[in-house]
């Protein structure tokens, strides 16, 4: 309508605002329906009523699309997702789904699916299994051309794939992405320096800044989890109050995540992860910074932290908001759950599930972390495998499990040796937790010792065609050894 008109025709704006709403809804209708189809063939045979539910869901879903724009083209370009031109975003619901289908296509070799209208349902459950059979093989280049051949060989006449287009927009974007979280990272390290030397001063914080901060490390964690996590290997000895800080928010995030904490939730956790250790601001430098064994005194004030921490969150409040649960967590991660760590409570107490989260995250990041009192750090996976198993160390073991499903039993940034005899570093870990001991690898050392640039992205979990693993972590060494920087592959 124009002024009150009726029979205006919508303007072009409108047209392809209304497009992109519908296909942003059916979009990710259709990827978490081929997920549950994915997901349902590989445990059950295709005569199992949920696998036939799982199609039908998938044929019904496929139609809607292509009653309205007769033609369903999926498209990868990085870590996103198009439909139809359409970018689907990322969030907390579907990003189990979404990771699982960017993982199976990329194995398979695929950039781009098309369906056409006259799909029928026997086609796409075929074209499903097909995917399954091919995800479980070693990738490599004629891949994608020997799936297209065998979907023409089942009579899959509706449903076309091409290999990905490496495109200088792609490569772009790739790096665009990298970019991001560097300056994600950088500016929460330099907002936590701000923040802790003006509390060392006796001066207020910008707590905006802060909040500011962390809703990055949320946006960040949802949409380039990898790239972020493996900034956390960047731990500078100068600098470690600030990027210890900041590291536990990162990793308190994407555990909370898993865990099925909502954005705002996510949110809040993140700002009590970054002020865990904000007593510390009160604790005397020659303490904080000694690298010898501290005296009984020094202890005892090292141990007053958390408490000065809550204080030092009350005199924020006025400042900004400061959630009551962030003072909680300041207050009870060093706790333990068995209440024997500090400081002592004089009541049981159910600790907080911010505080449990909080806690691994900070144990984590504060064993593999060279400092003052400590110049050889532990190896990550001896961290979690200690983690795991003792009880002294007072964590949660639910939390602990899900950190270890969340970052492998070979956390990013593990330099490991290989039975070919190539030395990598561990890029990610393996989305599908049944093979948690097989991450995806960047091989930086080939067999023959030289370096390799560039330096190959490997999932340990894929195949080869008789069904063999190619490479097998044989076990984690020191990056030192090899005068290997690990931060260096993640920048």
């Amino acid at each position: 309508m124009i002024d009150g008109a009726a029979g205006r025709r919508p303007s072009i704006a409108e047209t392809v605002q209304t497009t992109d709403a519908f296909l942003r809804h059916a979009g990710r209708e259709f990827l978490v329906v081929l997920y549950a189809a994915l997901r349902s063939l590989k445990l059950y045979p295709v005569e199992n009523d949920q696998v036939q539910r799982a199609l039908d869901d998938l044929f019904a879903s496929t139609q809607h699309v292509l009653e309205v724009e007769r033609e369903l083209e999926v498209r990868l370009q990085g870590e996103f997702i198009f439909v139809n031109s359409t970018r689907l975003r990322l969030d907390l619901d579907n990003y189990a789904s979404f990771s699982h289908i960017l993982g199976v296509l990329r194995q398979c070799g695929i950039g781009l699916v098309r369906v056409e209208d006259g799909v029928d349902r026997r086609q796409l459950q075929v074209f499903v299994s097909l995917l399954l059979t091919y995800a479980a093989t070693e990738v490599h280049p004629a891949k994608v051309h020997e799936l297209a051949l065998k979907m023409t060989q089942a009579g899959i006449g509706r449903i076309a794939i091409e290999a990905p287009i490496e495109t200088d927009e792609s490569l772009e974007e790739s790096e665009r992405l990298k970019e991001a979280a560097k300056r994600t990272y950088t500016r929460s390290v330099a907002v936590t320096r701000e923040v802790v030397n003006s509390l060392r001063m006796g001066r207020s914080a910008n707590v905006k800044k802060v909040k500011r901060a962390v809703q990055a490390i949320v946006d960040q964690v949802l949409n380039n989890e990898s790239s972020l996590m493996g900034l956390t290997t960047i731990r500078d000895y100068d600098e470690y109050t600030f990027t210890h800080s900041v590291n536990v928010c990162i990793f308190s995030v994407a555990l909370g995540r898993k865990l099925g904490l909502s954005k705002l939730q996510l949110y809040d956790l993140g700002m009590a992860a970054l002020f865990h250790d904000v007593g510390k601001a009160r604790v005397p430098i020659e303490v904080l910074n000694k690298d010898s064994g501290l005296s009984e005194e020094e202890w005892r004030i090292m141990q007053a932290h958390p408490w000065l921490g809550v204080l030092t969150l009350f005199g924020l409040r006025g400042y900004g908001e400061i959630p009551y649960r962030g003072m909680i967590a300041a207050y009870e991660h060093h706790m333990k759950i068995d209440l024997t760590g500090y400081p002592k409570s004089i009541r049981s107490r159910e600790l907080s599930i911010f505080s449990k989260v909080i806690a691994v995250a900070d144990g984590f990041d504060a064993a593999t972390t060279r400092r003052a009192y400590q110049t050889t750090p532990i190896q990550p996976d001896q961290v979690l495998k200690e983690m795991w198993t003792n009880p002294r160390r007072g964590l949660d073991p639910v939390i602990v499990k899900a950190f270890i499903n969340l970052i492998g039993i070979y956390p990013v940034g593990t330099c490991v040796i290989l039975d070919t005899y190539e030395i990598g570093i561990v890029h990610a870990a393996n989305p599908d937790t049944a093979h948690v001991h097989r991450p995806v690898v960047r091989v930086i050392i080939g067999r023959e010792g030289t370096p390799l640039s560039p330096a190959p992205l490997v999932d340990l979990a894929q195949r080869d065609g008789d069904g063999n693993f190619p490479r097998t972590i044989v076990k984690v060494t020191d990056p030192k050894k090899y005068d290997i920087n690990v931060g260096d592959y993640f920048v």
